[in-house]
C-alpha cells in the first residue's frame, strides 16, 4: 500500500484513506491488533470475582473478566466452535461462560473447558481422541491497569503501558482517577463515518469554539479562554484543556464578531447546567486527554467519563460513553454531575453535533477521493505544544504516528 502524501508535515491529508477497504483492513491488523495498547473497561465496573465486561478493540469483540482470585483477563469474545459471540450482555457476573448455540463453554480467564458430547454418544460421534482444548481457546490479550484504567494489547511487541502512555499521558491518568470512582451509566452513539474522523475531532482543539455554540454563548469553552494543547513526545496522545472564567464577554464578543454565536441574545432561565465546582488542583473545567488509537478522558465542567472508539467498517464507528462519579461524592455531587451529563451524549447538547459535522464529511467526500483535507491551523512544519487552541497541531501529530504504524510515511516526515 502507497499513500501519495502531498506534503511531509501531514498538513495535506488525502480523502481516500477515510474510505479504502483495504486501507481500513490493515489498520485493524496493524494498529488495533498491532503494537498499541488499547483502553478496555475501568476497574470499577469488575468490582468481584467473576465480574465480567463486554467491549471491543478495533471491530473485535472482547471479554473481560475477573477469576476467582480476583485477577484481571482479556480474550477475544469469539467461540472457538463456530464463531458466535460467547457473551452478549454489557456485563455481569458468572462462573463460567457459556455461548448459546453448543454450549462450549469457557473459563473466567478465556480457556476452553467443557464441549458438550465431546466423548459421542453411546460410543458414537463426538470429536477426535486427540481435541486439544487448550489449543483451540480464545486468543488473549496482554492485560495492565494503571489507576484503574484497564488497557490491553494483543501484541507482544508493545512497549510497556507506562512508557507507552509517557509522563505526560500517566499523569492524564492519574489526575482524572486520583481516588476510587463509582460507575453512573452509559451511553452510545453510532456515527456513520469512519473512526479517524472522530479521532482528528477529538485532536481538534478549536473546533467546539465554533461548533458548538452552547459552549460558546454560555462560556464554558471559547477560544478566547485561557487553554492550551499538549502532547507526548511522539504525538500520538493529546490533552486540549482550557479555564472557565478566564476570559470577559467583551472579550469574546470581539473575537467572535458575526460569526453567529449568540453571546448576547440569549440566557438560560436555570444556570444549574453552567455550574462548576472547582474540584482538581489544576482548576481546569475543560479537559480532555485522547490516547491512540481509542481513548478519550473527559472532563466538561463536572461531568466526567471515558469514551472508546469502535470501529464498525469503513464508513461507521461508535462512541460508547463511560460516566462516573468519585466513590466519596455525596448526593449533592451525584445530582449535579448527572445534571452536567446533559451536555453530552448522543442527545447531549453537544456531542450529537460532532457526529453531524463527521457525517457530513464521510458524505461529501466520497466522491472526490483524490482530493486532500487542508489541516493548517497553527501553522506547519514540526508539531509541538501551544499555549493556545487555535490550532491543529495534534491532528497532524495524530497521523504522523498513523503513517508510522501503517508503514506509509511520507519521505522524510515529521515525527
Amino acid at each position: 500500500m502507497k499513500i501519495d502524501w502531498p506534503r511531509q508535515d501531514y498538513s495535506r491529508v488525502p480523502y481516500r484513506l477515510h474510505h479504502d477497504e483495504e486501507i481500513y483492513r490493515l489498520e485493524m491488523e496493524r494498529i488495533f491488533r498491532g503494537p498499541t495498547w488499547n483502553y478496555l473497561c475501568l476497574e470499577a465496573e469488575l468490582p468481584k470475582p467473576h465480574d465480567f465486561r463486554t467491549t471491543w478493540v478495533g471491530d473485535t469483540p472482547v471479554i473481560v473478566s475477573r477469576d476467582k482470585r480476583g485477577d484481571l483477563h482479556a480474550f477475544v469474545n469469539r467461540c472457538s466452535h463456530r464463531g458466535a459471540m460467547i457473551v452478549r450482555e454489557l456485563g455481569g457476573n458468572a462462573e463460567r461462560l457459556v455461548c448459546l448455540y453448543h454450549r462450549w463453554c469457557y473459563s473466567n480467564a478465556g480457556e476452553l473447558t467443557g464441549v458438550p458430547f465431546r466423548q459421542g454418544l453411546k460410543g458414537e460421534g463426538g470429536m477426535p481422541k486427540d481435541f486439544d482444548m487448550r489449543a483451540v481457546s480464545p486468543r488473549k490479550l496482554h492485560v495492565q491497569s494503571l489507576n484503574g484504567v484497564i488497557f490491553g494489547t494483543f501484541s507482544e511487541e508493545t512497549e510497556p503501558l507506562e512508557q507507552y502512555l509517557g509522563e505526560f499521558g500517566v499523569g492524564m491518568v492519574k489526575r482524572f482517577f486520583p481516588r476510587p470512582v463509582r460507575i453512573l451509566g452509559y451511553s452510545r452513539q453510532r456515527i456513520q463515518g469512519n473512526w479517524k474522523l472522530y479521532a482528528e475531532n477529538l485532536r481538534d482543539t478549536y473546533h467546539a469554539s465554533l461548533l458548538h455554540e452552547f459552549f460558546v454563548t454560555y462560556g464554558v469553552d471559547r477560544a478566547t479562554q485561557k487553554g492550551g494543547v499538549k502532547m507526548d513526545d511522539r504525538h500520538r496522545h493529546n490533552m486540549n484543556h482550557a479555564y472557565a472564567a478566564s476570559d470577559s464577554q467583551e472579550e469574546a464578543l470581539m473575537a467572535y464578531a458575526d460569526t453567529a454565536a449568540r453571546l448576547d441574545r440569549m440566557r438560560l432561565r436555570d444556570t444549574k447546567l453552567l455550574e462548576f465546582k472547582n474540584e482538581f488542583p489544576d482548576g481546569m473545567n475543560l479537559a480532555a486527554p485522547t490516547f491512540f488509537p481509542n481513548c478519550l478522558l473527559i472532563q466538561i465542567n463536572n461531568t466526567i467519563g471515558t469514551r472508546q472508539i469502535r470501529p464498525k467498517g469503513v464508513d461507521a464507528h461508535e462512541v460508547f460513553q463511560t460516566l462516573y462519579a468519585f466513590a466519596d461524592d455525596d448526593e449533592e455531587m451525584l445530582r449535579h454531575r448527572l445534571m452536567s451529563a446533559n451536555l453530552v451524549g448522543p442527545a447531549g447538547f453537544v456531542s450529537m453535533e460532532d457526529g453531524e459535522a463527521i457525517e457530513v464529511i464521510q458524505k461529501a467526500t466520497k466522491s472526490t477521493q483524490d482530493a486532500y483535507a487542508v489541516i493548517e491551523m497553527g501553522g506547519r512544519g514540526a508539531v509541538k505544544d501551544e499555549t493556545h487552541r487555535v490550532t491543529e497541531s495534534p491532528i497532524r501529530g495524530f497521523w504522523s504516528y498513523w503513517a508510522e504504524l501503517m508503514g506509509v510515511e511520507a519521505p522524510g516526515g515529521i515525527r
